[in-house]
């Protein structure tokens, strides 16, 4: 297992690098009119560092190029995401030209995917941190 220190170096790294579409679907999280819906970006769990994780409802967004089409890639990608699921996390993936040809249609299916249907009131969240 990758220590603790250099995951958190590699979110750092990341977050100080992060790719055009991972900036806007940020900027839209962080409107989202919904109080006490809070998302990191580039946070360590486990093993890896995610995209984008909501702690209050274990969720996880990842966004995904081109490149996740590759079959090494993507391969890793559905360890990865089974690792995080046996874990006791969501996991939703989108990918980049979702991000730029429809984002309110991702912003959609996130409100969905944390209050159950997109006429659920918004409830402010409120997650517990590990002692």
């Amino acid at each position: 297992m990758v220590s603790t220190s250099i995951r958190r170096a590699t979110a750092r790294k990341l977050r100080a690098n992060t790719t055009p579409h991972e900036r806007i679907l940020w900027r839209a999280l962080r409107e989202l009119p919904v109080d006490g819906t809070h998302f990191r970006r580039q946070a360590p769990i486990g093993p890896y560092v995610v995209d984008f994780f909501c702690p209050a409802k274990r969720l996880i967004i990842e966004l995904d190029g081109g490149h996740h089409n590759e079959d090494e890639t993507a391969h890793r990608d559905r360890e990865r995401q089974a690792w995080l699921e046996r874990e006791g996390y969501r996991v939703i993936r989108f990918w980049n030209s979702e991000i730029t040809a429809d984002l309110n249609a991702v912003l959609e299916r996130i409100y969905v995917e944390l209050y159950g249907s997109r006429d659920a009131e918004a409830v402010p969240l409120k997650h517990l941190r590990r002692r």
